[in-house]
């Protein structure tokens, strides 16, 4: 690899790492909040400035050359020294939040918030695509914070981190136009049993989400869809559900899906418990932002009122009401 004579600036080294550890630049961009097309600028002009090229492209698969292989741990010696040098002059490195999906609602207007109460960091979002994939990239330190069913989490995830809850979200069906329920305004929970729901089943970074469905369609007649394509991203899910003629899960705040309809869940309400979840121990001003920027929004919309009548398991109610 050719010496270059030029400063690097670390936000390249970043983006590098990000695909070398997805392999894949749409997650990759994902996790960085940044547009595919500006990750593979960066990657380019990283190339560039080494002289080396760092990743084989097909349209099935991204590897590391041999090149890219040897840049990795300095890569990470690198950003670990600047976060060193930030830390050691009083200044927080940037705090990476998953928000789990490009087009949910809560994790984003708090990030928002939280944006505008400590306007002095930076505060980096990202997309994991389920609190267990999460907790399990914090626990690793690879991300600092992240929101979801902290309740799901296995045991042993828990013990390492804290969480505030921010919120119950109504939960809703994404059904295809034409499905026998599409015309109704709202779509009783009764009325889907004989049906196969689509919960993520068989999703290694979501069985918080899973579990919630099959606690809800317990009883009811409803069952959980068998497992199908893992979809990482918002377009590629999209692209894999339009292939599906069954009802899906998701809270009321989804994106619109192309050839389908959203239609809330009732009789009863049933409410997804959503809380602010980081690594224990984690000292940050980010966090603090967001701390205050969950409770302050929890407060003013009404975030954590629970309807009478809706539906929440029991295990969650408990485990929210010991934090708040």
């Amino acid at each position: 690899m050719p010496a270059t004579g030029h400063h690097l600036d670390p936000r390249l080294l970043r983006a590098f790492l990000a695909v070398a550890e997805e392999l894949h630049f749409t997650r990759a961009a994902a996790r960085l909040y940044v547009a595919q097309q500006a990750l593979s600028r960066d990657i380019r002009r990283l190339e560039r400035e080494l002289g080396a090229e760092l990743f084989v492209r097909t349209t099935r698969q991204v590897t590391l050359t041999a090149d890219g292989e040897r840049l990795v741990p300095y890569a990470r010696r690198v950003l670990a020294a600047q976060e060193e040098l930030l830390a050691a002059f009083g200044q927080a490195r940037p705090l990476l939040v998953d928000l789990n999906s490009p087009g949910l609602v809560t994790g984003r207007r708090v990030l928002h918030r939280a944006r505008e109460l400590a306007p002095g960091h930076e505060l980096m979002a990202r997309y994991e695509s389920g609190l267990t994939g999460a907790a399990s990239e914090a626990l690793a330190g690879r991300l600092d914070a992240s929101f979801g069913r902290f309740a799901g989490l296995a045991p042993a995830l828990r013990a390492g981190l804290d969480h505030q809850p921010v919120r119950l979200e109504p939960m809703a069906v994404v059904l295809p136009e034409d499905h026998r329920l599409a015309a109704l305004d709202a779509v009783p929970l009764d009325e889907l049993a004989g049906e196969a729901v689509y919960a993520g089943a068989g999703n290694p970074r979501t069985p918080e989400w899973t579990d919630l469905a099959r606690q809800l369609f317990e009883g009811r007649g409803i069952e959980v869809a068998p497992p199908g394509p893992l979809a990482v991203g918002e377009e590629e899910f999209q692209r894999v559900m339009a292939k599906w003629r069954n009802p899906i899960l998701v809270v009321v705040g989804f994106p619109a899906m192309p050839n389908t309809v959203l239609r809330p869940l009732v009789d009863p309400v049933p409410l997804s418990p959503v809380s602010l979840v980081w690594r224990k121990g984690l000292v940050h001003p980010g966090i603090d932002a967001l701390r205050r920027a969950a409770a302050e929004l929890s407060a003013t919309e009404g975030w954590l009122r629970r309807p009478a009548g809706a539906w929440v398991p029991d295990w969650d109610i408990a485990m929210m009401n010991a934090h708040v």
